[in-house]
C-alpha cells in the first residue's frame, strides 16, 4: 500500500531548473521586453499620475474647507455661549473638546479621500490608543478630573485660588490642566486630576471678605485709646464696610506686648489694598496718640552680694 501511494505521488519540483528551461524563460522575457508598447505605458503612467494629483488636490481642498468650517463653528459657539451667559470655564473646555473631535474627523475624511483604508487605520489607531492609554493613564485621569471640575465647579476662570501649594488667579481650564496666573505674573499648569482631588482654597466665591490685622502695643498703654484710634482709622476708609462693623479686641498678653486683633469687612476686590493701606496708617498714626510699638525686652536682675 505504501508503494502504491508513493507511485501515485507527484514528483517534487527540482531545486535547479535545466539549462534548456532557463533559456526558454529568458527568451520569453526578452520577447516581452522587445514587444513592449512604450506609448501605452506612458499613457497609463500619465493617467495614474493625473488621478493621484486630483485626489491630492481634492484632499487639500477638503482640509482647507474643513478648517474654515471649524473656525466658523467655534465662532458660532462663542456667540451662543455669550448670549446664554455660559460659564467661562465650561466655555473654554467645550471649545477645546469640539476642536479636537472635529480635527480628528477632518483628518479621517482627508485620509479616506487619498484612498487609504480608514477602517484598517482606525483599527491600528485603536490598538495604538489602547497601548498609549495604558502608558499614559494619568492623562485620562486628568481629562476625567477636568470634567469633574466643570461639573462640581470648585472654582471658575477668574477666581483666586490656593491649591497644590500654588496661589493665583485661574486663567484657563484646559482638557488636562488648569492654568493659574500668580501675582508676579508666572504661569503655573496644575494637572486636573491632582487639583480635582485636592483641597482648594477659593477666595473669590463670596462678595465680601474679612481683613484681619494683628497690632501690638506696649504694656502700660491705654487699650481703649488704641481701640478708639484703630476704629477711627478704619471708619475714615470708605472701602471698609459699616455692616458688619469693624471690631478691635485684645487677642493675647504676650511676653513683651499686648496683642490686639483688628477685624473689618470689605469687598473681595478691595481686600489687599485695604490691608496694605491701613497697615501703613496704623504705623503712622498710633504713635501720635501716645501708643508705642514694643519690641522684645529682657530684664536681668543681678543680686547684690
Amino acid at each position: 500500500m505504501i508503494w502504491s501511494l508513493l507511485a501515485q505521488a507527484q514528483p517534487a519540483a527540482p531545486l535547479m531548473l535545466p539549462d534548456s528551461v532557463q533559456k526558454a524563460k529568458f527568451a520569453q522575457a526578452v520577447d516581452k521586453l522587445a514587444n513592449l508598447d512604450l506609448e501605452e505605458v506612458m499613457r497609463n503612467l500619465l493617467s495614474q499620475s493625473i488621478w493621484i494629483l486630483v485626489k491630492i488636490l481634492v484632499a487639500v481642498f477638503i482640509y482647507l474647507v474643513g478648517r474654515w468650517v471649524l473656525r466658523r463653528l467655534l465662532r458660532l459657539l462663542d456667540v451662543v455661549f455669550e448670549r446664554r451667559n455660559v460659564d467661562t470655564s465650561l466655555r473654554t473646555f467645550a471649545r477645546n473638546a469640539l476642536a479636537v473631535i472635529f480635527s480628528v474627523i477632518l483628518v479621517l475624511v482627508v485620509v479616506q479621500t487619498l484612498g487609504v483604508n480608514v477602517t484598517s487605520l482606525i483599527a491600528v489607531a485603536s490598538a495604538a490608543t489602547l497601548a498609549i492609554g495604558m502608558a499614559l493613564s494619568g492623562t485620562a485621569q486628568n481629562f476625567a478630573g477636568g470634567v469633574m471640575i466643570l461639573l462640581m465647579k470648585p472654582y471658575r476662570v477668574g477666581d483666586f485660588i490656593t491649591a497644590q501649594g500654588q496661589s493665583g488667579t485661574v486663567h484657563e481650564i484646559k482638557l488636562f490642566s488648569t492654568v493659574v496666573k500668580t501675582g508676579d505674573n508666572r504661569t503655573i499648569y496644575i494637572p486636573n486630576n491632582s487639583i480635582a482631588t485636592a483641597i482648594v482654597d477659593n477666595a473669590s466665591t463670596a462678595t465680601q471678605r474679612r481683613v484681619d490685622w494683628s497690632v501690638s502695643i506696649a504694656y502700660g498703654d491705654d487699650v481703649e485709646a488704641a481701640r478708639r484710634t484703630l476704629l477711627e482709622i478704619l471708619e475714615a476708609d470708605d472701602r471698609v464696610l459699616r455692616d458688619p462693623a469693624a471690631v478691635v479686641r485684645v487677642a493675647s498678653l504676650a511676653e513683651s506686648a499686648v496683642s490686639l486683633t483688628v477685624r473689618a469687612w470689605v469687598r473681595t476686590d478691595d481686600y489687599w489694598d485695604v490691608f496694605f493701606d491701613n497697615n501703613e496708617r496704623f504705623y503712622r498714626e498710633l504713635p501720635g496718640k501716645g501708643l508705642h510699638f514694643p519690641f522684645p525686652q529682657l530684664d536681668i536682675h543681678m543680686p547684690q552680694k
